[in-house]
């Protein structure tokens, strides 16, 4: 059982929370994440590790299903039932030179980490935050501190560029030379990324958020087409080579579970009434 410390909504239906689990915290590196599962009768759900402290990690997630909304739930000092982790594999240490590093949504939770580590490595990096308003924006300030320079974008323009996050990294592609891309957000931003760079032979990596049941590679929940074969992204993820992955697969595969989450969804607003 994993005591919850602390929590904070921070953007509508996105809470930061605090959970006291001092193994995971000394164990954890940038591009490591966790499988919570909230109590005994709910699922296993990957979420992003968004900092660390001697004791306790910190994760964002946003409320979409029937466990992250018990999760969200949760009152300070109610426990989690488990927590498995860190699993995934750790970003490389690596000095790859013009690092565009975009952001979508929370996504920007996994960006922090994975930017300070870039940063430390030496990295010059150019951030793209992007969501849907302005209301949607996560850890503006914290990503403003680890970039050479920051571009906003909002799809409705109501804060930064009025567009989407490929219409900067368009413009920067044309004028500057990026040594790596690396996306982090919904899976279409994503593929839509990896669609852009590829031509331009400019080096992608995708941070994959895909079904997981285990998280140990067993149930194979987690698969996605892969080169010319598969990955299990709970293992040899999440970071992995946008230019590679089978989207035309991975797509359709994210939503098989709607109908049934959207039935449990019911059930449980059902059971709060």
């Amino acid at each position: 059982m994993y005591e919850l410390v602390d929590k904070e909504l921070i953007a509508p239906d996105i809470w930061k929370i605090k959970v006291r689990a001092p193994h995971i915290a000394k164990a954890y590196k940038p591009g490591n994440f966790v499988i919570v599962l909230p109590h005994e009768r709910g699922e296993r759900i990957p979420l992003t590790v968004y900092d660390t402290d001697e004791e306790n990690i910190h994760i964002v997630f946003q409320e979409v299903g029937k466990s992250t909304k018990l999760l969200g739930k949760m009152k300070v000092g109610e426990q989690i039932q488990d927590i498995m982790g860190p699993t995934g594999h750790a970003f490389p240490s690596q000095k790859f030179g013009n690092v565009v590093l975009i952001a979508g949504g929370v996504g920007a939770a996994t960006a922090v980490p994975l930017g300070k580590h870039l940063r430390a490595c030496g990295n010059n990096i150019t951030i793209i935050l992007g969501a849907r308003s302005k209301n949607l924006l996560l850890f503006e300030k914290e990503l403003q501190d680890i970039s050479e320079k920051l571009i906003i974008t909002t799809d409705d323009g109501s804060y930064g560029v009025k567009g989407f996050v490929t219409d900067a990294l368009r413009g920067i592609l044309s004028n500057e030379v990026v040594d790596l891309v690396l996306a982090i957000g919904p899976a279409v931003m994503m593929k839509a990324v990896s669609d852009l760079t590829r031509p331009l032979k400019v080096r992608t990596l995708v941070s994959l958020n895909s079904i997981m049941v285990c998280g140990t590679g067993m149930c194979g929940a987690c698969r996605v087409g892969y080169k010319d074969g598969t990955v299990l992204t709970c293992i040899e993820g999440p970071e992995l080579d946008g230019h590679m992955v089978d989207w035309n697969t991975l797509l359709p595969r994210l939503g098989m579970y709607n109908e049934e989450e959207a039935r449990s969804l019911s059930l449980l607003d059902n059971e709060s009434r």
